[in-house]
């Protein structure tokens, strides 16, 4: 049952133990980040200054969930020849390292045997899947998330992330093709 969302930050602040998250999509055009993605296409250059007015707030949210304690975990499945979206997300992918995130990448024939949710989501505490709802160009979606606490669905999605994470290539050994 779809329950009231709290924002992303508030869930990110109130995890204690784990935060995972699950990426499947070979685009995204999200808004805020919709400058930076241009200049890199333009450029071929990446903000990867963690200390940026673009990823700050990100690595400082990360960084304070790491030092209590929180494992944050992010797993990409991908199409290979990835698309230049994905490129652009591995080159501004040490930034999540540096915050705390283990990052892992997985090519999508490789996970073509598993069963996934039909969203990307994140996992807070192993209690509470938040599901991201995108348009087919990668806007966010209406509602953008979707909040579920249903034990089956929690163990579903955390089950499937689990099964990604075990394939998955590390970023610091994952080649973009």
């Amino acid at each position: 049952m779809a329950q009231s969302v709290p924002s992303f930050d508030e869930l990110m602040e109130a995890a204690q133990r784990s935060a995972v998250h699950l990426e499947m999509r070979d685009h995204y055009g999200v808004g805020d980040e919709a400058d930076d993605f241009s200049d890199w296409l333009r450029t071929g250059r990446r903000d990867a200054d963690p200390a940026s007015e673009y990823w700050a707030p990100w690595v400082d949210m990360v960084s304070r969930a790491v030092a209590r304690g929180v494992v944050v975990r992010r797993a990409r499945i991908v199409s290979e020849p990835v698309t230049d979206y994905i490129r652009y997300e591995h080159a501004g992918t040490v930034v999540n390292v540096v915050a705390g995130e283990q990052v892992r990448w997985l090519s999508r024939q490789r996970a073509v045997d598993l069963m996934l949710p039909g969203a990307d989501l994140w996992i807070f505490d192993g209690s509470q899947v938040l599901f991201n709802h995108f348009t087919a160009v990668g806007n966010w979606g209406e509602p953008p998330m979707e909040l579920r606490t249903e034990p089956g669905i929690v163990e579903q999605c955390s089950d499937a992330f689990e099964a990604v994470w075990e394939r998955a290539i590390p970023h610091d050994e994952y080649e973009i093709h």
